[in-house]
């Protein structure tokens, strides 16, 4: 325990003597520089909130102000209109204040009101030009004089949080065009005599139900930042008692050195070093087009964070600071810490506290190896346990650890990434950072790390702190440091030589009862019963990527899901509700938005693949199908999409205790098809092109409906499209074949069936019967009749 007496300044012990003190210089040292470091931070948070109030404007403006301010009045012209000489004369007269101090005084006081008065016009102007959305739907190419002015005006670096409050709040729809979009994007899906039912159903909910619920609607969206983002927090992610693993949480993956303890310690070292500058508001915010700013509230929550149970509702825990990491390996749990002397330790440090715990031949205590069950299964029963035996004692201690962490490691035993070697790999490496054994991820964590045995990365972030694209940012960011800036020695090493005097890492003790492992026992059956049920198919497309799609004058984003929407109608015979997630980050707290992707036009298109029209009209359906996709994804990012405004609608109705039929039936409908693009490229913090090794596989998530699909899918670079697909066994509507084995354990080939993208890859691409292509796309190989054509027969058998 020689660990536990050096983090004690001063020991005393009670002699005849008297009391008898031990000081521990070492100990008083650190907490010395500990302190040092905090208040450091302190006034780095107080700088940057102080730069990021007065934005755009800096202290250096004010001092220009000043002086201007001085020099006219030197010149004898007084550009205040005599409001200086007002100040003058309230000022102390005599020898407490003499004239000339008088003089300076006052014109420091009106520069400084005036330089305040002008920063305050800056800042409305500045929400004045991002309320203005009319550059998303202007043609390619072209740039709207708001968006030229909005350029010219955000020529000063700006911190992460400068444009928060600049932002503007997320407008409420009008109801009468909400429903409008939703007849417009179920009118696929239903027959008349349905459709007929639903269109009278909404004629009567607007007419009678929707003026008084828009009233309380909109007097919340007066009073809220954001009038969608509490609610959506609170009564999807928090209030669900359904295990968040799978359901809730998804997952992201990448590559790296075969060495375990040094990737983790690279890996580790470069997200404190994200933190760090998280902390001090040093990273950019993220800009659409390069220029327009989006919100970064979301990124407050990244480390430090955990989701506590409760019986009828979760809650955020977010600390402001911590110093150490949890880790989990072979069933034991550690307290490593991050910092030394005040400090960040650095690689070659790290490096050694993991590679102590890799060796530690130390037995799990009773209980520990399936500790983290717990947050794998119910949150009901997770939240009794936490209460009854964790709010104590050694338990509680133990648990704060785990809580109070930046974030969570786990040291897997297991290999896996990609290799050709091994059909199903990689769909074993998703369904190991989806779910793992279900007790080796804390999946309360913002984000659990995962380095496995052969050096391969990868994550489980918990969801309702925030969305994908704020983890990848910080995922882009920490490949790019391991990568190109802190490096490997030739034998993988860390670079630099660790410091042996640390003390090694401090095992966390726990005192679990019988009826304690009971109930972690009664969790893992929930979660592997769920695990088990999980098929995932994960794969590569490379024979052409989003650089050929562009040149043929289409979104890639549009082109991949009306590809989707064709791959599920051969699959099924019928279309679908299908969710794809949009992002509201344009205004303040935004989050996301559905697009729903299965439109009139879409399934216009894909009906023209199964029949013989000319190839004019396929490719007209086609461009048609696109610019719709992409004009729904323009409405859902600048606030007038369907899904969240009819979600908020119905949540005041449940307040006001009114019933809706038409907003019962429509939060009812099932999403079977939910997709979502996992961003790339965030940061330039390198070029894709010129280093395709490092190119990011992106992450997935688990299936929405029992009976659906859950598809990701990441465009990276100019040639390659990685897709994640995930479904259930227990569906017959998904799956066919026998049912996997147990948690981990890929199913041998040939028993997979339902939804298939990889062979579909090559003939949703070949639409022509005839040459040139109507979407200018060259003829793939092999050669796979796509369609027939008894009029029109092809005549190329390259098609």
């Amino acid at each position: 325990m020689a660990e536990a007496h050096q983090a004690v300044a001063f020991q005393f012990t009670v002699t005849p003597e008297g009391l008898d003190f031990q000081l521990s210089r070492e100990a008083v040292r650190q907490l010395y520089l500990a302190a040092v470091h905090s208040w450091k931070k302190r006034l780095v948070r107080a700088k940057n909130s102080f730069l990021t109030g007065v934005y755009p404007a800096s202290p250096s403006s004010w001092m220009v102000v000043v002086a201007a301010t001085a020099g006219s009045c030197y010149c004898q012209v007084d550009p205040s209109l005599g409001l200086i000489a007002r100040i003058r004369h309230w000022l102390p007269h005599g020898e407490a204040l003499p004239p000339p101090a008088q003089t300076a005084v006052s014109t420091v006081l009106f520069s400084t009101g005036a330089w305040l008065a002008a920063v305050l016009l800056f800042r409305r102007v500045l929400r004045l030009l991002l309320s203005y959305h009319g550059w998303m739907f202007e043609p390619h190419g072209h740039m709207s004089r708001s968006t030229r002015l909005w350029i010219v005006m955000s020529i000063r670096k700006p911190l992460l949080y400068s444009f928060q409050s600049s932002l503007p709040k997320l407008p409420v729809p009008p109801v009468k065009a909400t429903i409008a979009r939703y007849l417009e994007s179920v009118r696929p899906l239903l027959d008349d005599d349905k459709y007929a039912e639903m269109e009278a159903l909404a004629k009567e909910f607007q007419e009678q139900t929707a003026p008084r619920l828009q009233r309380y609607l909109r007097l919340k969206s007066w009073w809220t930042t954001n009038y969608v983002s509490d609610w959506w927090e609170e009564y999807v992610y928090l209030r669900g008692r359904s295990p968040i693993m799978v359901n809730s949480n998804y997952y992201a993956m990448v590559r790296g050195t075969p060495i375990q303890a040094a990737r983790a310690a690279n890996v580790v070292h470069a997200m404190i070093l994200y933190r760090r500058r998280l902390d001090r508001g040093e990273i950019p915010p993220m800009m659409a087009l390069g220029v327009v700013p989006m919100c970064s509230y979301q990124s407050e929550r990244m480390f430090n964070t955990t989701r506590v149970p409760g019986k009828e509702a979760d809650t955020l825990l977010h600390l402001a600071d911590t110093k150490h990491l949890a880790v989990y390996h072979k069933g034991r749990y550690y307290k490593v810490w991050l910092y030394y002397g005040g400090q960040l330790l650095p690689p070659a440090d790290l490096e050694m506290q993991f590679q102590r715990i890799l060796d530690d031949p130390s037995p799990p205590q009773p209980g520990e190896e399936r500790l983290a069950a717990l947050t794998a299964g119910e949150r009901v029963p997770w939240a009794e346990a936490r209460a009854r035996f964790f709010s104590r004692g050694p338990n509680k201690v133990a648990l704060d650890a785990i809580e109070r962490a930046a974030f969570f490691l786990t040291l897997d035993e297991e290999e896996h990434g990609q290799d050709p070697a091994r059909p199903g790999c990689m769909d074993a490496y998703a369904k190991s950072l989806l779910h793992g054994r279900c007790y080796d991820r804390w999946f309360d964590k913002s984000f659990t790390l995962v380095v496995y045995k052969n050096g391969k990365v990868g994550a489980n972030a918990e969801h309702s702190w925030a969305d994908a694209p704020i983890v990848g940012h910080l995922w882009e960011f920490m490949l790019a440091t391991d990568t190109f800036q802190l490096g490997y020695t030739e034998g993988g090493h860390c670079k630099g030589d660790p410091r042996t005097q640390l003390s090694p890492p401090q095992r966390l003790r726990w005192d679990l009862p019988p009826e304690a492992v009971a109930a972690i026992e009664a969790s893992l059956r929930v979660a592997r019963a769920l695990a088990e049920d999980v098929d995932f198919c994960c794969f590569a497309f490379s024979t052409f990527g989003k650089g050929l799609i562009k040149r043929c004058r289409t979104s890639p984003d549009a082109f991949i899901q009306i590809a989707l929407q064709l791959a599920h109608f051969r699959d099924k015979g019928r279309f679908c509700l299908t969710y794809e997630a949009s992002m509201t980050r344009l205004f303040r707290e935004g989050r996301t938005e559905t697009v729903r992707s299965c439109t009139s036009e879409s399934t216009a298109f894909v009906r023209s693949m199964f029949g013989s029209p000319q190839r004019s009209e396929r490719q007209r359906l086609f461009k048609a199908a696109a610019e719709k996709h992409q004009q729904l994804y323009r409405l859902a990012m600048t606030g007038a999409g369907i899904d969240r405004h009819l979600f908020c609608l119905y949540l005041v109705s449940r307040y006001l205790g009114t019933q809706s039929p038409f907003l019962a039936k429509v939060l009812a409908e099932p999403w079977r098809l939910s997709t979502s693009q996992t961003p790339q490229q965030q940061l330039k913090m390198f070029d894709l092109n010129k280093f395709p090794d490092h190119v990011s596989s992106g992450g997935g998530f688990g299936p929405v409906a029992d009976d659906g699909y859950g598809v990701s899918y990441i465009i990276a670079g100019e040639n390659l499209i990685t897709f994640h697909v995930s479904s259930k066994f227990s569906s017959p509507e998904t799956v066919r074949g026998a049912r996997g084995g147990a948690v981990g354990t890929p199913r041998a080939g040939g028993q997979r069936g339902g939804l298939s993208l990889q062979p579909l890859s090559v003939t949703w691409i070949c639409v022509c019967p005839t040459d040139p292509c109507p979407l200018s796309i060259p003829r793939l190989h092999p050669p796979i009749r796509t369609h027939s054509h008894p009029a029109d027969p092809c005549p190329s058998p390259k098609s």
